[in-house]
């Protein structure tokens, strides 16, 4: 049975350091994405963010609209305690299906997707489809792999995601990841997909 992934749950992860899913780092194919952006005005969410090396970097490289939004208040207070330079009220701990904020150009995914109940994908992608800006973009990662039916992570596969968001997204790139980190090698698919 599915445990409630409410956020005293996640919260409680985090103040035992039970994240076994967190590289430490930002990971290597949203850095070499993130490394490519030169507009830094661009206003970018990252959802169920946890620790948010993504968001740290891009703090450092001078991206000012960076948004944060996470049910744990602990993995909050970790981020800022990190990087002091990003915005307190950028730090959004919430419920991400309930925000209500202005359109963002850019959403980055890291692990959010597969820590939600598999119910919830499709309303996952509306959620990210209202919360873009006409031609906004979702990047980052999806597990393409079966992992977890009982608990998160939950895996998947590309056929299953692309059902969810055909009617929202045009896709620029949906494939397998080349460049994924050592111990998820093989098992990720790197997405770009524009809001129709």
């Amino acid at each position: 049975m599915i445990p409630e992934l409410s956020g005293s749950y996640w919260n409680n992860r985090y103040l035992t350091n039970d994240f076994g899913w967190d590289v430490g780092q930002v990971s290597t194919p949203l850095k070499e994405y993130i490394d490519q952006l030169q507009d830094k005005t661009l206003r970018i969410l990252i959802p169920g963010a946890g620790n948010s090396y993504e968001a740290e970097y891009l703090t450092n490289l001078g991206f000012g609209n960076v948004f944060v939004c996470d049910f744990a208040p602990q993995a909050l207070s970790n981020l800022k305690q990190r990087c002091p330079a990003i915005k307190t009220e950028n730090l959004i701990a919430s419920d991400f299906f309930e925000l209500g904020l202005a359109p963002f150009d850019l959403i980055l995914e890291q692990t959010f997707f597969c820590a939600i109940n598999p119910t919830l994908r499709q309303t996952y992608f509306r959620k990210m489809h209202a919360l873009l800006k006409p031609g906004g973009k979702l990047v980052g990662l999806l597990f393409n792999d079966a992992l977890n039916a009982d608990k998160p992570p939950f895996g998947g596969n590309a056929q299953e995601y692309r059902a969810y968001f055909r009617n929202l997204f045009s896709i620029h790139t949906y494939a397998a990841c080349h460049n994924s980190i050592k111990p998820r090698e093989g098992r990720e698919l790197f997405i770009n997909l524009v809001k129709t």
